[in-house]
């Protein structure tokens, strides 16, 4: 920190006269909104308007950056007084929201120091903080209240998709809590704009279409489109076939995986096929529409793209996803590797022409490939990727991160699932085996996953003479936002596609 530190404010408006600005948490060395990505979201007011409800972490140096322990405060604009709404619940409690009668509901995780937990619906009862979502067997993206405050509707990822669900809100009956799926189908409906009547108006995706605003019947689930903003470019683009299938992995699992084809795909044809490994790693991998990794655009250009929902991934059960921490070079690559070998069985999947890409963990997922793939892929690339966990662990911003899913640091040589992570599961140990074209791209600005990763990862490649180039932006973090950057982006990545596929 600098010495500043971001507070909530309050003034009282008198006609045209506004008060002296009250600060809510005054010589607090605390952040609200959260320090890097909180918004208005941290703060609300109690609809009698005598209370702040606002969210931060009470934490500072070494214990905030390794901690994901938030809490939920109220502000009593009165007394000036602040009570914990969340002590004890120990991981993160964040997105407060009233219910229509004043009843306080927010998402929760149990874990300290694990961002990926199951995050869970709690509602603030007078003899308890009742969790609505804690025996359902997924987590929960975001929640608004319906406009009668019975119930709660909710985004969550399922098999591949994100869908709108309810609970019922039982309050002091002790009632089971009712959980219902509202939509189905390959699409991911986005966020909840409002509700108005039996239909909640929300903004849909699927991996052909940008978001447009939809109603949703609350009732049958069936949806209707609202806006056509982009109905007139469509007519000039020729969609892709997208095919949901299945597995079985290694351990005899079933793994859903998406397959994206070119359009006017003929299968007595053979195309070059690319493996797209999801970033987070416990993101869901769902019919989202990005800008950026848009598989539409990638399959036009005449590529497969097979998109599997390896370990790690939300909507196929809390165990599902939580096995990847600590086991990142385990089961999901052999997951990875599956959803390749799989479809390379398929006679229009040129075998000789297959590549490897992900950003994140997907960036790390291409590294460690390119060290174990034993010749099946032909190309990689990397966006952001982490090569080196021990250089990693000391200059990522997420303690807690690295803490939780590799299980410690690297100089508790006790710590046998920790070393296991920087040993076995490290990149920068199977470089010697390379001997694909890899390009690598890496923001100036990353501070989650830094510079010297990609720099790392480079240099190795260029001091074996493998193919090899980095595109920098140094003005960019984990993520390209900026619109000439989105450009450049995208002419090299398929520059590098034509070259070496």
């Amino acid at each position: 920190e600098d010495g500043a530190f971001s507070h909530v404010f309050i003034n009282t408006l008198n006609g045209t006269t506004v008060s002296e600005s009250i600060d809510i948490m005054p010589t607090e060395p605390y952040d609200c909104p959260q320090k890097p990505s909180g918004g208005d979201e941290d703060f609300i007011w109690s609809p009698d308007g005598k209370q702040i409800i606002y969210v931060t972490k009470k934490k500072f140096g070494k214990e905030y950056a390794i901690s994901t322990n938030t809490d939920i405060y109220a502000y009593d604009i009165a007394t000036k007084q602040t009570k914990n709404m969340s002590e004890g619940m120990m991981g993160y409690d964040v997105n407060p929201s009233f219910s229509p009668s004043g009843k306080l509901a927010w998402l929760s995780m149990s874990r300290d120091g694990y961002e990926s937990d199951k995050n869970d619906i709690v509602v603030n009862e007078p003899s308890e903080k009742l969790n609505l979502t804690k025996n359902w067997d997924g987590t929960v993206n975001e929640f608004r209240w319906s406009n009668d405050g019975k119930m709660i509707y909710f985004l969550a990822p399922v098999d591949g998709t994100v869908q709108l669900f309810s609970v019922t809100d039982p309050g002091a009956t002790k009632k089971p809590a009712v959980i219902k799926q509202i939509t189905k189908g390959n699409f991911d409906v986005q966020s909840m704009v409002g509700q108005s009547g039996a239909k909640m108006v929300v903004t849909r995706t699927d991996w052909n279409h940008a978001a447009e605003l939809y109603t949703v019947d609350l009732l049958s689930g069936m949806s209707t489109q609202l806006s056509h903003v982009n109905d007139e470019k469509y007519k000039t683009i020729k969609m892709s076939k997208v095919e949901k299938r299945f597995v079985t992995t290694t351990d005899g699992q079933k793994m859903m995986e998406w397959v994206i084809y070119p359009p006017d795909f003929d299968p007595k044809k053979k195309y070059p096929t690319i493996l797209y490994c999801q970033g987070g790693p416990q993101s869901g991998l769902t019919q989202f529409y990005s800008y950026r990794w848009n598989f539409q655009l990638m399959a036009a250009n005449g590529y497969i793209i097979v998109a599997p929902n390896r370990r790690g991934m939300p909507g196929h059960g809390v165990k599902w996803n939580e096995q990847i921490s600590k086991d990142y070079g385990g089961q999901n690559m052999q997951d990875y590797l599956t959803a390749i070998d799989e479809f390379a069985k398929e006679p229009y999947c040129d075998k000789a022409r297959l590549g490897c890409i992900g950003a994140s963990y997907g960036g790390f997922s291409a590294y460690y490939l390119a060290g174990i793939h034993n010749k099946r892929f032909k190309t990689f690339i990397s966006h952001d990727g982490i090569f080196d966990w021990r250089a990693m662990y000391g200059t990522t911003e997420e303690m807690w991160f690295v803490n939780w899913d590799l299980g410690g640091n690297y100089w508790d040589k006790d710590n046998a699932v920790a070393q296991k992570a920087y040993e076995e599961f490290n990149p920068v140990n199977n470089v010697k085996k390379w001997d694909a074209p890899i390009l690598i791209i890496q923001g100036g600005q990353d501070y989650r996953v830094p510079i010297e990763q990609g720099l790392g990862a480079f240099q190795a490649a260029q001091l074996q003479g493998i193919k090899s180039k980095m595109l920098y932006f140094p003005n960019e973090n984990h993520w390209v936002l900026k619109d000439q950057n989105g450009l450049v982006w995208q002419r090299e990545f398929y520059k590098w596609l034509k070259e070496t596929l």
